[in-house]
């Protein structure tokens, strides 16, 4: 039984070595992902604002699901207003800054339009951001480090490797997620178009039928006036 208690002793102990250690390298994330779907209405421009840090990066991502001819216009600004980047008529786009301090603003414009609508999803990549925390500040949640036979550092890479291949495994679904998102609106829309002419032509084809068979009665029939 001592010996029972003694293993179990051992193993609350590396039990919560290990969970601090988790909790600990949580905070070791230096790259923000955020993504969002919006409507923007016909004659309409919607800018977005993002705060970003010296040498720091940033990357968007944009589409455009659904609405006529699947453009829009799209432009990023620095924080003293300079343009760094500009589409026009564009369905799709990405673009990557080295930021500076200050405010970066990017805006969809969709004023060319003045009847239809556009769903679009952007998704935003923050790189380099660093916290207020001490990168150091890990050694202090350190005890009796001798008893386990990993060290710590090689716990920390493998752990920030797999949530780093998560994260951009999470990237890569959602970009694939606005694609398939996309191409179903224009297998819709074409859907309906096909069905919108098919019953233009049926309608045309009944009424052309009609006239001929009209036009060939009018050949039989006998107009002259019989006198008795």
């Amino acid at each position: 039984m001592e010996v029972v208690r003694g293993l179990l002793c051992v193993l609350s102990v590396f039990v919560a070595l290990v969970s601090e250690r988790f909790v600990v390298l949580a905070a070791f994330s230096q790259s923000l992902d955020s993504d969002f779907t919006f409507t923007l209405p016909a004659g309409r421009k919607e800018c977005f604002y993002q705060t970003m840090k010296k040498d720091a990066s940033l990357e968007i991502e944009y589409q455009v699901l659904d609405g006529a001819g699947l453009d829009v216009d799209f432009t990023i600004s620095s924080p003293s207003g300079q343009v760094l980047f500009s589409d026009y008529r564009k369905s799709d786009g990405v673009h990557t800054v080295e930021t500076e301090d200050g405010d970066y603003m990017f805006c969809f414009d969709n004023t060319f339009s003045a009847v239809s609508e556009k769903l679009i999803f952007f998704e935003l990549i923050l790189d380099n951001m660093e916290t207020d925390e001490d990168p150091n500040d890990w050694k202090e949640y350190v005890h009796g480090t001798d008893m386990l036979d990993m060290k710590l550092e090689d716990i920390m890479d493998t752990i920030n490797n797999v949530k780093s291949r998560l994260g951009k495994s999470v990237q890569i679904q959602t970009v694939l997620r606005a694609f398939e998102a996309r191409d179903r609106n224009l297998q819709e829309s074409n859907f309906d178009r096909v069905n919108f002419w098919s019953v233009i032509n049926l309608i045309v084809m009944m009424l052309v039928s009609a006239l001929q068979v009209y036009l060939v009665r009018s050949l039989f029939d006998d107009k002259r006036k019989i006198r008795t």
